[in-house]
């Protein structure tokens, strides 16, 4: 019986250990979504947010990236079920990103500090973006589609004859 305890209590150690956040993106970080950082001036805080890229720009000495944020996963990546969107924020980190790479719908994950508030033209309308300055950059494997059967055909009568 207490054999049976401790390898179903292992067990379940590892399987918590599977569930856990890539190293770079733990941490302590405010509640607060893109949408709410724009309602107040929350500049200082510490997020992690992340969603789809919807512009790369790279510039002289760092690159910044323009996103629609959703939110994120107990693993930390942008959950795309619905179309709920938490808003747009604008990004930067010193260096340079490829736009070829960070393109456009790739899931994308930072965390950083609000560094101020940018306004830009989302079409016609005037967006006021929050702007963070990034510690770490997290580029997601690209998600593959999978065709799932959810229930197997009537066999033997699927023969077609």
């Amino acid at each position: 019986m207490t054999r049976r305890l401790i390898a179903i209590g292992i067990a379940t150690v590892l399987l918590a250990a599977c569930a856990t956040q890539p190293k770079p993106l733990q941490g302590q970080f405010d509640a607060l979504t893109p949408h709410q950082a724009v309602v107040g001036d929350h500049t200082g805080a510490s997020v992690r947010w992340g969603g789809r890229i919807i512009r790369t720009e790279p510039r002289p000495d760092r690159t910044c990236f323009e996103v629609i944020s959703t939110q994120l996963n107990v693993d930390g990546r942008p959950v795309w079920a619905s179309d709920d969107t938490w808003g747009r924020f604008i990004v930067c980190r010193t260096g340079f990103y490829d736009p070829a790479l960070f393109e456009p719908n790739r899931e994308v994950t930072f965390t950083g500090r609000i560094e101020g508030y940018e306004k830009r033209k989302v079409e016609g309308y005037i967006y006021n973006f929050p702007r963070v300055a990034a510690d770490v950059v997290y580029l997601w494997p690209k998600r593959e589609r999978v065709d799932v059967v959810t229930r197997p055909s009537p066999w033997p009568w699927a023969w077609s004859w």
